[in-house]
């Protein structure tokens, strides 16, 4: 009887499962939604993608909104004092936030996401935590990541400090992190995020300096190339919290560099280097972790339905031109650097990201 009653049961589950479930046409739209709720957040979609993302574009406006929103999440601690998290204060008091030197570019994005929110009748927590989902679907390789809606707008400012600076030793970066919840391992994985990266304020001279040779697309070549040895010094000099970069054109932070190379986070960062799933996996678990930093869950509404799915990414993990696996500084001593295809042809510059087309 047993195997009976187990039988029934997967019978019945098979049956729930093949069921569509039921969708709500939304007014005045041509989509559909399981939660009528999130009906309102198809035509935040339509003006966001129309309108600062120039029509699901993966270029400088989506990295900025990934960028403002761990500036707005990370204004958090576990102890108390230091912010009340992802509630989009960076926009409510922009007056004082912005100001902050590690806030320095981001009023270029902050302003779009106000305009957006206000037409909308949205809170700047929710649409800072949105855009930042919709700008990673539109990235070739991207994670799907989850959006949850219903953040009361923020009442206090988050104070100056909370954001890591580039040129923070590893120590000070890691005990940062852990203030406001993070292992070392989630911070590595939330610098997935830099492989869709460009640097406009380190170097003025050089807006728009990529982390990696393809800034377009959602991958793990960020992870391979902060690894190759350094050879080049991007416009008149290194600046602050900038190091030799690998390949003419791109540019390294030192944060990044020290990580990759700490024994508390290489082995992490290289386990991400030939595996686009595995990152894939922990950024989205990061990414839903950041963003509800400081909020009760329970007062949120699932709207993850109306995050797009991304474009598949078909090109594997690969050594650029011109390189070699000798050219890898690998540093997790546990396990061997993993052997990657060579990009055929000779070494090439990497061209900047040009900027954003909505003028953000």
């Amino acid at each position: 009887m047993a195997f009976k009653s187990l039988a029934f049961l997967v019978a019945i589950a098979s049956v729930v499962l093949a069921t569509p479930m039921r969708r709500t046409a939304c007014p005045n739209s041509k989509h559909t939604a399981i939660n009528a709720a999130c009906c309102s957040w198809f035509d935040v979609l339509d003006d966001l993608q129309a309108n600062v993302f120039d029509d699901g574009d993966c270029g400088e406006d989506a990295h900025s909104a990934l960028r403002i929103a761990f500036h707005d999440a990370i204004g958090f601690s576990t102890k108390g004092g230091k912010g009340g998290g992802a509630d989009g204060s960076i926009i409510r008091f922009s007056d004082t936030e912005l100001a902050f030197a590690a806030n320095n570019g981001i009023d270029e994005i902050a302003e779009p996401l106000r305009d957006l929110a206000d037409a909308h009748g949205k809170s700047y927590g929710d649409i800072i935590q949105f855009s930042a989902a919709v700008a990673v679907s539109d990235c070739p390789g991207g994670a799907r990541l989850s959006f949850l809606s219903g953040r009361p707008n923020a009442t206090i400012r988050a104070p100056d400090g909370t954001v890591p600076d580039p040129f923070d030793s590893v120590t000070t970066i890691l005990a940062r992190m852990a203030d406001a919840g993070f292992s070392p391992d989630e911070l590595i994985a939330l610098l997935a995020s830099h492989s869709i990266a460009a640097a406009d304020k380190i170097d003025v001279t050089i807006p728009g300096t990529p982390f990696d040779s393809t800034p377009g697309t959602f991958d793990t070549q960020v992870f391979i190339e902060v690894l190759l040895n350094a050879i080049h010094i991007p416009g008149a000099g290194l600046q602050q919290g900038e190091v030799k970069a690998p390949l003419a054109g791109l540019m390294r932070l030192q944060s990044d560099f020290e990580l990759s190379r700490d024994s508390r986070t290489a082995c992490t960062w290289q386990s991400f280097a030939n595996n686009p799933k595995l990152m894939n996996q922990k950024f989205t678990a990061a990414m839903a972790k950041l963003s509800v930093l400081g909020q009760n869950v329970k007062f949120l509404t699932d709207c993850s339905e109306v995050i797009p799915t991304p474009k598949a990414n078909k090109v594997p993990p690969f050594l650029p031109a011109g390189k070699h696996q000798s050219d890898i500084d690998a540093s997790c001593a546990a396990t061997p650097f993993p052997s990657l295809p060579i990009q055929p042809g000779p070494q090439q510059s990497i061209a900047p990201v040009p900027p954003a087309a909505s003028g953000s």
